[in-house]
């Protein structure tokens, strides 16, 4: 755990506080209160479930139980069937893995993708907050830059919040390899992580991507929330162009011909093509967020498709 704290140590002057940031905030509780009540805490209960079962009594056996549960050390002390109840232990663990790589400060819609990103996290704390769950954060770019443990209660989830809001990353590129490796290491027990992100990036970007996903799906029920700006898989057609590369820095000029256009488009085409193609090999849920429009309803779509898959 020394890394643990290492990491979060090191993060901890990396936050900017304002009047707006405040806000914020109170817009965000306020906005996520009533739909976390409202919408999200029936689903909620029922679509993620608690780390398994819990030892509570014995009972003497009826025609009709289960032969394996029978409990021998009391059957043999009594001289007749005993069997052992157990009760669903219902206290989960859920983990947010947010991506903060620069792509996220683009947004053709009215609110930054990066905005966009802290939304939906916080909505998803205050949710795992009204469901008396713990709930941890990693904060991620081409590095693990902060990492809060999981813990409940409102001022805990207000902690996320404004972690979510005011912290300001030292990396730029993405590599969610790296919180999902991070994520293995330090979560002991079974857990609902909700990983968002735009996923701008494939197997030459982050190569160990695909492996950490398959050993993070084995143990742990996994959902990726995808931010997805379809305005951005086009360049205009105004000739040449100054292009910034927001996670290298890097500077191109380019002519914005019919074929330049074509080939970007198909390359952006094929990023999410493989994102989706690895969703679909690990059989893990996705929710798709298109940035210009409202995030809620696709949450609560998934939410509820979730919940009648669970019945």
């Amino acid at each position: 755990m020394r890394m643990t704290h290492g990491i979060r140590a090191a993060a901890n002057e990396k936050h900017v506080f304002s009047k707006e940031i405040a806000a914020q905030v109170r817009r965000i509780e306020l906005r996520t209160r009533g739909l976390v009540e409202s919408l999200f805490s029936g689903e909620y209960h029922s679509v993620f479930k608690g780390r398994g079962l819990e030892f509570s009594d014995v009972r003497e056996y009826q025609p009709g139980d289960d032969v394996r549960a029978i409990d021998w050390n009391v059957t043999a002390r009594r001289g007749r069937p005993f069997v052992k109840e157990y009760v669903e232990e219902r206290e989960l663990t859920a983990l947010l893995v947010v991506d903060l790589s620069a792509s996220k400060d683009f947004g053709t819609g009215t609110t930054s993708n990066a905005a966009i990103a802290s939304e939906i996290a916080a909505i998803l704390a205050f949710a795992a907050a009204g469901n008396n769950d713990r709930v941890g954060l990693i904060l991620v770019t081409d590095r693990v830059e902060l990492f809060v443990p999981p813990d409940s209660g409102r001022r805990h989830s207000m902690r996320l919040v404004m972690e979510l809001l005011t912290f300001r990353p030292l990396g730029r590129g993405t590599k969610l390899s790296a919180a999902l490796e991070y994520a293995l290491r330090v979560l002991h027990r079974r857990a609902a992580i909700f990983v968002v992100s735009d996923f701008l990036m494939d197997g030459a970007t982050d190569p160990d991507l695909a492996r950490a996903a398959r050993r993070l799906c084995r143990d742990h029920d996994v959902v990726s929330i995808r931010l997805t700006d379809l305005a951005g898989d086009d360049l205009p057609d105004v000739g040449l162009l100054a292009l910034v590369d927001p996670e290298t820095g890097e500077r191109r000029v380019i002519d914005t011909s019919r074929r330049v256009r074509a080939a970007y488009r198909e390359r952006k085409v094929a990023q999410r093509a493989e994102i989706t193609a690895l969703f679909r090999e690990l059989r893990q849920d996705a929710v798709e967020v298109h940035t210009d429009e409202d995030y809620v309803p696709a949450l609560i779509r998934f939410f509820r498709r979730r919940e009648r898959a669970s019945r």
